[in-house]
Order: C-alpha cells, then structure tokens, then sequence
C-alpha cells in the first residue's frame, strides 16, 4: 500500500516535470525574435514636411486600456493582473475620446497598446483608437509572447502588444529596430523584446524627419536601459551628422538628466523598478530634453491611485536634434483615471537654416 502511493506520487512528480519541460521546450520554439532592422512600411510617395513650420507631437502610454486609477498590479509590488473587462473597455474609450480632441496634431506616438491579449480581453485595440485617430498608423512589435506563466496563481496569459506611431502625413518608411540586450533565460522567454519605431519623411530642403517612438526597458537592473541608450544616442548623432531632423519621443522608463527624482515627492521603491535619470552627459551640446517640469506622467502601481498618495514622476518626454527648435512642451494632467501615465504634447518647428553649435 505505502509502496504504491510512493509510486503514484513518484509519477505525478514525473508528469510535472515533463509538463514543465515542455512547456519551456514550447515557449523556446515560439520565443519572438524579430531581425535588427525589420521594414514595416513604405512608399514611393510620401508627403513633404515644411521646415520653420509648427509641428506638433503626443506621446502616451496608454497602459493597454487596463491601469486605471483603480487599479495595483503586481509587477509593482501591488496585487492584480488585470481589470474587469467593463472597466477596460471604459477606459479605452475615454483615451480615445481625449485623442479625438488632440485629432489635426501631426503625430501620436502611443506605448502599449495591445493587439489581442488576455490581460485586455483579446480586444484588438487599434480598432477602437482608429476611430479617433483617421491617420496612417504603423506598429512595432515589443511583446509577443503566447503565454505568460506569472504570477502562478494567476497568470498574465498571451500577450501581443507594441508601440504605435500614427501619422497625418505619409512617410517614406517606417522602420522596427530591435534593442539590443535581453534577460537571461529563461525570464527572457517571457518577457519584451524592447523596439524603437521609425518613420521617416523627406523635407522641402532636402532632408528627412526622423520621428522615433521608444519604449525603453523597465524591470531590469538598469544594464538593458544602458544598452538602448547607447544604441539609440549612436542612430540619432548619425541622422544629424546627416542633416536630418530627429524628433524620439516615448515612455523611456527613467527621468530626463538632471531632473530631481524627489519633485512629487518621496521615491517610492518597489522590488522590480528603480527609477534613475538619463545620463547628463549622454548627449553633446544642443541636443534639447524636451518635458514639462510641472507635472509627473507617471504613477506607480504598487495601489490604486490617490492623488497626493502615489509616489509619481517623470518618464515620458522627448529628445531634439539641434535643428529642432522647441516651442513648447506640456503635459496633460488626467490624474491616471484612464492610464498609469499621462499624455505628453510638444511643439517644434524644423530650422530651415544653418544650425550653429556654440
């Protein structure tokens, strides 16, 4: 008898085991591994954009329309996983409301937006924004992943989500460039696969608009965010060396330089997320850190949001070639009732003239 519930026990330790391995077996084979450079779109006539003419931009992570106010979640040492369904759908309504406002501004730059996930109820979400948002839109694949097993007691699921750019004007090329740097495996199996998305458009001098949309890494010990910073700062020197317009903007997962962690108050620190500045000395001299001082985009998740509660603090903005002029620069404050971040607008205009570095 004891003989027999070993064995039985023996067996269903084996099965386990075997379960496991080929789960991990099946996650490596369908592990997403995009090329470098991976060409989205293209055309062979694109529109010109004016130089010493005001353009304008918005960036937001749109937290998959599943981080409302009422909302923790784990990663930030709060407890859930995802919203109800109803709450979801709400919340992708009022973003998209808030972007049928902005609609006529040049180019939307939006983070985590889904495209068939569980923790969003497999809604297909560009459909919804595209009802606000009547532009050319091109995507760039960030998470892929056909099952998230954490936490174990209920898990993420299939994810499928990325950043989004959506354009009034036609480019010649959008572009996916793969970040370099992962995490170790298996955790890497699991995980980002951190992108930057470019759209190019050619200008009346001569020249091209290089419009990035970047969503740096965020759970890591700062090795990944170091890779891609580097990574990015060499693209864009190139693109000025040749007389291009470099307009990145995005939800870079850490403060502009010099920008004092502690403006909304204490630094809350939870387990996966420390929060750093860039590097003042990243960039030479004229390079413009375009973000709004006033007022965080971002709040943490460790509990639903109070406001005056949650620590909160800087991590959506944009970087500005020496040739970009910068007009202005404001965050819009929504108090995270729809996303954990808040929209981020600027405005610029393109020099058309000779750009002198002093």
């Amino acid at each position: 008898m004891i003989r027999n519930i070993f064995r039985l026990f023996g067996l269903l330790l084996l099965t386990i085991l075997a379960l496991f391995i080929l789960f991990i077996a099946y996650s490596q084979l369908t592990y997403y591994n995009p090329s470098p450079k991976l060409e989205v779109w293209s055309s062979q006539a694109p529109d010109t954009i004016p130089t010493n003419l005001r353009l304008d931009a918005l960036t937001w992570n749109i937290g998959y329309g599943g981080l409302g106010s009422n909302m923790d979640f784990f990663y930030d040492d709060g407890e859930r996983v995802r919203d109800t369904k109803d709450n979801t759908l709400r919340n992708l309504d009022s973003i998209t409301s808030f972007l049928n406002i902005h609609k006529g501004r040049s180019f939307f730059l939006l983070q985590e937006v889904d495209f068939g996930s569980h923790r969003s109820y497999n809604i297909f979400q560009p459909e919804i924004l595209s009802t606000a948002l009547n532009y050319q839109n091109f995507i760039g694949y960030n998470y892929d992943v056909d099952f998230v097993p954490i936490p174990v007691s209920n898990p993420m699921g299939g994810v499928i989500s990325g950043v989004m750019t959506y354009s009034q004007k036609t480019p010649s090329f959008s572009t996916r460039y793969q970040y370099p740097g992962e995490f170790t495996w298996p955790t890497k199996l699991f995980n980002l696969r951190r992108c930057m998305l470019v759209t190019r458009y050619p200008t009346d001098n001569g020249k091209e608009l290089v419009l990035i949309n970047t969503h740096n890494s965020a759970f890591d010990d700062g090795s990944l965010k170091q890779q891609e910073m580097t990574f990015l700062k060499a693209f864009v020197l190139e693109e000025f060396l040749n007389g291009n317009y470099v307009v990145a903007g995005g939800d870079w997962n850490q403060s502009p330089p010099n920008f004092p962690l502690s403006t909304f108050g204490d630094n809350y620190k939870v387990p996966f997320f420390k929060l750093t500045n860039i590097d003042s000395a990243l960039m030479p001299k004229g390079w413009t850190w375009a973000f709004d001082p006033n007022e965080p985009t971002n709040r943490y998740l460790n509990e639903p949001y109070t406001e005056g509660k949650n620590y909160t603090g800087i991590l959506d903005f944009f970087l500005l070639s020496p040739n970009v002029k910068l007009l202005e620069c404001q965050t819009q404050n929504l108090n995270f009732r729809h996303s954990d971040h808040n929209p981020v607008l600027i405005s610029f205009e393109l020099v058309g003239g000779e750009v002198r570095l002093n």
